[in-house]
């Protein structure tokens, strides 16, 4: 088995992704989404319950969605698969996240045993680069959602292709956040606010 992980601007772009990982044979199992929660887009009681507008367009998500056939809150709420067990937790570096699978519980078992790493400790044991891992979470802190999946060797090449459709490039990602000297993910440094998310989100438009 081999790991893919693929960052996304939004919930939306990578709860899409989840269904067409899905669609294409891979098992809820092995599929996992962390989404930042940092505005509370995310309702656990309800489903989405408040305004939502994470790419700052003025127009509520939710109706975007529904006229695309796709909304949050059919995904979060009403789909069958890995998006119908959303849940809420917190990420230490990360702040409050909605996340399910496999990934999740990792992060979460590594915490509550006491051990380091947290989301990145996660990601390279599942056989992420150490290097690509501090992008992902950093790219988790600042707003995006993370989709990771461990799928055959044979089928890598293919699945990776499906994941690419709107993910966001790693490298581009490294480059800009290395402008601004950052040098690698820290999970005791404190979580973005709901305005700088949504500031981060808006760049990735």
């Amino acid at each position: 088995m081999k790991t893919i992980s693929r960052l996304y601007r939004n919930y939306d772009q990578a709860a899409q992704a989840v269904r067409d990982l899905e669609a294409a044979g891979v098992p809820h199992k092995d599929i996992s989404i962390v989404a930042n929660n940092a505005d509370n887009w995310y309702d656990e009681g309800n489903g989405v319950t408040k305004r939502v507008d994470r790419d700052a367009d003025g127009v509520d998500d939710r109706a975007e969605g529904a006229a695309a056939g796709a909304g949050i809150g059919a995904a979060a709420g009403g789909a069958a698969g890995l998006l119908a067990g959303l849940g809420l937790l917190a990420i230490p570096g990360v702040g409050p996240v909605v996340a399910a699978g496999w990934l999740v519980a990792t992060a979460a078992g590594a915490a509550a045993g006491g051990a380091t790493g947290g989301i990145i400790g996660a990601l390279t044991q599942a056989g992420v680069s150490d290097e690509d891992a501090h992008v992902y979470a950093e790219g988790l802190r600042r707003g995006g959602t993370l989709v990771t999946a461990r799928v055959n060797d044979g089928d890598m090449s293919r699945l990776e292709g499906v994941l690419d459709r709107s993910a966001l490039r790693t490298s581009d990602l490294r480059s800009n956040y290395t402008k601004t000297g950052w040098r690698s993910f820290d999970e005791k440094a404190k979580p973005y606010s709901a305005d700088e998310v949504r500031q981060y989100r808006s760049q990735w438009q």
